[in-house]
């Protein structure tokens, strides 16, 4: 389990990180979400100690990251795929981090074979391709056979196989009880992986919830109904949890919190035709934009003016 309670940093005037209370939890895939620049990386900095906190705390498993007697069999981390030395082979490298917790060649035998690394574990980590270096770095975090898994854009460089990999193995890590933490910018894994989000903007927390209810809560499955007898149509659709918009004397209404399915039973039931019955579903993508518009540090443009030419 990781706690953050008001968590903050702050270089100078700048506040990286701001007041962040969170808490991620063990069973579950928890994604963790945020514009570049937002504070993601400082974040998990500062919860593995490579950066101290300016206010609050953070903790992993009830202890401060630092107070552990062997850190690597309580959280394994991925922050940074390429901080490996480059002449040393990837078996080498695992060797050397399993060393200094007292872990058994057998274990890094283990990691090798999980993450695919067995054909290349005798090359230079130098030579690696990013997809690679990928692999290695999720084996360093594996090592210690932790508790907790921390991941910061685990997916890069990753081929659809790769892809396809890490995910089935964050969501078994997590079906055997492990606390799993990652960022990433792809959103359409994150919707097929994570159960819960923790959503970050300008170092604030913007959103702590789950998928499913960040979807909903900018707009979620939204129905369009059109029927001669909307009023009629609006009276027996309406109900706990159902929203119901539309212009007054329109023949169309737009409906969230039932299916078109349910919808079009109940229309059925009494009798009332429809002329239109169509589902449009918000994906997470469009949910993540639409909570972060306002958080987005940096922004491009879609036009380019060329200069004109001189006279």
């Amino acid at each position: 389990m990781i706690e953050a309670r008001q968590l903050t940093k702050r270089y100078g005037e700048k506040t990286a990180v701001d007041r962040l209370d969170f808490t991620v939890r063990p069973g579950t895939v928890t994604g963790f979400l945020g514009p570049n620049g937002a504070g993601k990386s400082t974040t998990m900095r500062m919860i593995v100690g490579l950066d101290a906190p300016t206010g609050g705390s953070v903790t992993v498993n009830g202890r401060r990251y630092a107070e552990h007697r062997a850190p690597l069999q309580e959280v394994g981390t991925l922050l940074e795929a390429r901080s490996v030395h480059p002449g040393r082979s990837a078996f080498a490298h695992l060797m050397a981090q399993a060393h200094t917790h007292g872990i058994p060649r057998r274990r890094v035998e283990e990691v090798v074979e999980l993450t695919g690394l067995r054909s290349v574990a005798r090359r230079r980590a130098g030579s690696f391709s990013l997809g690679m270096g990928q692999r290695l770095g999720i084996a360093a975090a594996l090592l210690g056979d932790p508790a907790t898994l921390m991941l910061d854009e685990p997916v890069n460089g990753l081929d659809p196989e790769g892809v396809r990999w890490i995910r089935n193995l964050l969501t078994r890590l997590a079906s055997e009880g492990r606390t799993v933490f990652v960022s990433s910018h792809l959103m359409s894994e994150m919707a097929q992986v994570a159960d819960h989000l923790i959503v970050i903007g300008r170092g604030r927390l913007l959103a702590d919830t789950t998928v499913r209810d960040l979807v909903r809560q900018v707009g979620g499955d939204t129905v369009t109904v059109a029927s001669d007898r909307a009023n009629r149509l609006r009276e027996i659709l309406s109900g706990p949890g159902v929203e119901i918009t539309g212009a007054v004397g329109s023949e169309e209404l737009q409906v969230t919190g039932l299916s078109a399915r349910a919808i079009g039973r109940r229309a059925a039931e009494h009798g009332i035709p429809l002329y239109e019955l169509s589902s449009r579903t918000v994906s997470l993508e469009q949910a993540f934009m639409e909570l972060t518009g306002d958080a987005i540090e940096y922004h491009g443009t879609t036009t380019v003016e060329t200069p004109r030419s001189a006279a």
